[in-house]
């Protein structure tokens, strides 16, 4: 893995030395599973060791890229969507969010947010090449410090419509940490009419290796919570789900010629729906 830094920080002003490389990062992790190479050797040995008991967590992964590429450009296509913020960005994989709008309309306008210093080392290459899209270092866990940042205030006017982006991000929240809680205070800050984006893995297609599986994650930087479909469900709460609903990725808004199986569908443990505020 190769990073461009200069003395000690990187492009975007963070010391490298808070970059934690003593244990796997989920971002790193999905990073491996999408076939990248921003990850270290601790991210790759976990990841593989997922992989050992849940192969399909490739195809899942996969099938979640897809569905952030067709819920963007529906957004921006279909709702007139301008304004979209991305929670939880990870390792930037081509194409990322704002090259998905922008083929649409490039007015769009992208605030990224990620809680993982080694984001920052690719923004500026990846993310920010533009004038209307801008990243920060933040954590969902922390909703509040995250709307108040400068970045949001520069990019979003929250008397617009919004879309909010929490793409494979809150199965890394604990039901301690209260998830409802957060999405609470980030829907409260969006208008009538703003979006939500949400996908979120599932153990209800692979019961019998999910214990194994987040066996691994707990000696990552985060916990992995799967959750069931009732329970991703309630995520919506104050939302009107668009057609089909939640759904396993693959379904939502397939393209024509990309049908599965239902054995290839089992397949896939991850949810996701694209919501509007009431």
């Amino acid at each position: 893995m190769q990073m461009e830094a200069e003395d000690g920080v990187t492009d975007q002003g963070f010391p490298v030395d808070e970059i934690d490389t003593s244990r796997p990062h989920p971002a790193r992790m999905y990073d491996y599973f999408l076939g990248g190479w921003d990850n270290y050797e601790v991210d790759r040995e976990a990841a593989q060791r997922v992989l050992d008991v849940a192969p399909d967590v490739v195809l899942g992964a996969r099938a979640n890229r897809e569905f952030l590429r067709r819920a963007v450009r529906y957004l921006v296509e279909e709702c007139g969507v301008r304004q979209i913020i991305d929670i939880g960005t990870g390792i930037p994989t081509s194409p990322n969010t704002h090259e998905i709008a922008h083929e649409v309309s490039p007015d769009v306008r992208i605030a990224y947010i990620d809680n993982d210093p080694i984001v920052a080392t690719h923004a500026g290459a990846r993310l920010i090449g533009t004038g209307n899209t801008g990243f920060f270092l933040g954590d969902m866990r922390e909703p509040r410090t995250i709307l108040e940042h400068p970045t949001i205030s520069e990019l979003i006017d929250f008397d617009e419509p919004v879309a909010l982006l929490l793409v494979s991000v809150l199965h890394f929240v604990t039901d301690e940490e209260d998830p409802a809680g957060m999405l609470a205070t980030l829907r409260e800050a969006l208008p009538a009419g703003g979006y939500l984006v949400l996908s979120h893995a599932t153990a209800d297609f692979h019961a019998e290796v999910a214990p194994e599986v987040m066996e691994v994650y707990k000696k990552a930087t985060a916990s992995l919570t799967a959750r069931s479909h009732a329970e991703v469900l309630a995520l919506f709460d104050g939302y009107d789900l668009v057609e089909p609903g939640l759904v396993q990725v693959p379904l939502w808004h397939p393209e024509d010629g990309s049908e599965l199986t239902p054995e290839e569908l089992r397949r896939i443990g991850v949810y996701g729906g694209v919501a509007r505020k009431r």
